[in-house]
This record gives C-alpha cells, sequence and structure tokens, in this order.
C-alpha cells in the first residue's frame, strides 16, 4: 500500500534529488574550505562585520560543534557557527557565515518570509511528525477514513514550512553577498566562490521542499483512490 506506484513515480526521484545536492553541497563546501580569502578574515569575522554594517549588536556570535551545523536562532538572538567555518579563513567559511548574518539581519528587519516560517514551526513540526502516520491509519482503518483528511491537513502545514523556507534562504544568501561585496570583505573572484557553496546549500531546501510537496500530492492521490 505504502511502497505504491505513487511513492515511486512522485517520491523516489525527489528523493535521489535531495541525495544528490547533500553531496553536491558537501564536496563544494570541501573545495572552498581549502581555498582562503585574500584578506584573511574568518568565519566569526565575517558574521561580525555584516551585523556591524546593519547596526545589529545584540546578537551573540557563538562556536557550535558538527560541520555544516551553523543556524540562527532568533529567540536566543544567537548566531551559531560549526567548527569548519568558525575560525576558518576559507570562502567557504566566510560565505556560511555571512548567510547566518543574513538572517540576522532578517530578523532585525522584520523579514516577513522569516516571521512567517518562525510561526509554522510548531505546528509544521507536529504535521512533518504525526501527519503521514495519520493518513495511513485512515488508510487502514476504514471506520476511521476520516484521519485521512486530519493527516493531510496537517502534512500541508509542513509543506507550507519547506515552501516558505525558500525565499527564506534564498534572501539570506543574496543579503550576505550584497554586502560582501559593498564592504570589499572577498574579491569578485571570491565572490564566484560564495555564490557556488550558497547555490549547492540552496538546491538542499528546493530539495526538501519538493520531497515535501510530492509526499502530499501522493497522500491526496492515494485518498482519491480509496474513495472510488
Amino acid at each position: 500500500m505504502f511502497f505504491d506506484e505513487y511513492y515511486l513515480i512522485l517520491v523516489v526521484p525527489t528523493l535521489i534529488l535531495s541525495l544528490a545536492a547533500q553531496l553536491m553541497v558537501k564536496s563544494t563546501f570541501a573545495k572552498y574550505s581549502k581555498i582562503s580569502c585574500s584578506r584573511s578574515i574568518t568565519g566569526v569575522d565575517a558574521a561580525s562585520i555584516l551585523m556591524s554594517a546593519n547596526n545589529i549588536t545584540n546578537v551573540r556570535v557563538e562556536a557550535v560543534g558538527g560541520s555544516l551545523t551553523d543556524h540562527y536562532d532568533p529567540s536566543k538572538k544567537a548566531l551559531r557557527l560549526s567548527e569548519p567555518v568558525y575560525g576558518s579563513t576559507s570562502i567557504a567559511a566566510v560565505g556560511v557565515a555571512a548567510h547566518e548574518a543574513g538572517h540576522a539581519i532578517q530578523h532585525a528587519v522584520s523579514y516577513g518570509p522569516l516571521g512567517l516560517r518562525s510561526v509554522l514551526v510548531p505546528v509544521a513540526n507536529i504535521g512533518s511528525r504525526f501527519g503521514p502516520w495519520l493518513v495511513i491509519a485512515g488508510l487502514i482503518l476504514s471506520q476511521f477514513s476520516f484521519l485521512i483528511n486530519v493527516g493531510i491537513i496537517l502534512f500541508s502545514a509542513a509543506v507550507l514550512f519547506y515552501v516558505v523556507t525558500l525565499p527564506v534562504e534564498f534572501n539570506a544568501s543574496n543579503r550576505a553577498i550584497a554586502i560582501l561585496r559593498e564592504n570589499n570583505i572577498l574579491t569578485e573572484e571570491e565572490l564566484k566562490g560564495v555564490k557556488k557553496v550558497l547555490n549547492a546549500a540552496a538546491l538542499t531546501y528546493v530539495a526538501s521542499a519538493l520531497t515535501a510537496i510530492a509526499t502530499l500530492l501522493r497522500f491526496i492521490l492515494m485518498s482519491r483512490r480509496r474513495r472510488r
């Protein structure tokens, strides 16, 4: 029932794309992690410069364990950079740090999609965790078929979260590149490397959104087939 033609046609291709995107971001990050920027600016330096250029003084920059675990926490106003980024002077490190600083800037200027994404987080977590199971339960238990609709509605919130994430991520990258250029932090050649790193990372978000959309469409088609 669960590994039917809808799964093979709709979901599997997006999962393959997700895997390819993850491999691409890792290889691209690894490549540009070996190339230092001409001004020897570290990731933490870049994040601080970008936030200072936007008059942001209330956000802490912290080191966090792991690789590619960089993120901005708006609730605690903390920008966390992974070990390969925090103290590194590589083009990849500066690009990733600048991208996360872009999120801090979005928060400071009340960028709409970022606020919407934050609002969606709780319901999206519930929808992604329980939505699929409710759909499956409804498909198995005919007397509880209403669970299918409940599951689809919940999972739709998760899909919306993934979709809203796209403009948030692209905008953060665009802000980062613009400020890096305006402040002459990197050369144009170095910015080309940054763009490749950030574009590879963006592809992972696109793949995740497509997987979520494909899964939702699969649930809808399965529900319609069951009613025939």
